[in-house]
């Protein structure tokens, strides 16, 4: 989660319920504005007008029930986190169904309105937009005492180095100061691949694929005189990139 505090509204015709929640919510450092409604036609326009990222509903309450209220969120363009705080548990399967984040008893524990938090948060977390990674468009490299910066696309693959790496590419053999497994992770989204865990292969480059003994394979880049051999554990991912299967 990022530091954004959360917004909480609470639905519950009683007025100590909707005291002691608020309460035991306002210990909770993820927890920020709380407010409060008492009834479903009171929680609809306070719903409209704030757009709370968590609603705890009770669901017997004189009117609109908590359930009919959670069925009219579907509307919604971005409801809330729905938990259902209720004395009666024979309402739970209906809850899950409307698909709320938790199902809590009355009289409301500390602790287990915690682990209801903890369910928001990974609900909360998971209706966000996955983040874009970021593009490498060049990588800083030395050669010859001197650092340069060679474009991403002029690679051909990349070796292992102890904790450096080799990198292969058009205009000859650079050293990066990245271990491979860092420069897998930030390359990984520009179209290479670890084809074994001394080699990380720009697969734009691959031109042949060569069978050698004892049936292991071995991958030819178009700018680089070398082959790249692939491990076995590794080879199904590659056939499958290359389209083999």
């Amino acid at each position: 989660m990022d530091t954004e505090l959360w917004t909480v509204l609470i639905v519950d015709d009683e007025p100590p319920i909707r005291s002691e929640l608020r309460y035991l919510l306002s210990r909770d450092g993820r927890v920020g504005a709380i407010d409060e409604a008492s009834n479903g036609s009171e929680a609809v326009e306070k719903l409209l007008a704030s757009r709370p990222d968590v609603l705890f509903l009770d669901i017997q309450m004189p009117g609109t029930s908590g359930i009919k209220l959670a069925e009219t969120l579907a509307n919604l363009k971005h409801p809330p986190a729905v938990v259902f705080v209720t004395a009666f548990s024979e309402f739970a399967a209906e809850a899950f169904e409307l698909d709320a984040v938790d199902y809590v008893l009355k009289p409301v524990e500390e602790a287990r309105l915690t682990r209801a938090l903890d369910k928001v948060g990974a609900h909360l977390d998971a209706r966000k937009p996955a983040t874009q990674a970021e593009h490498v468009h060049r990588l800083a490299v030395e050669r010859g005492g001197h650092r340069a910066f060679i474009p991403v696309r002029d690679i051909c693959y990349i070796e292992a180095n102890a904790d450096y790496s080799n990198i292969i590419c058009r205009g000859g053999t650079y050293l990066s100061n990245e271990s491979i497994s860092a420069l897998e992770q930030r390359l990984e989204p520009e179209g290479f691949l670890r084809v074994h865990r001394s080699y990380l292969v720009n697969m734009d480059e691959v031109r042949d694929v060569e069978i050698a003994r004892g049936g292991t394979m071995e991958l030819r880049c178009a700018h680089a005189d070398a082959t790249v051999p692939v491990s076995r554990r590794r080879a199904a991912q590659v056939k499958e990139r290359l389209g083999l299967v």
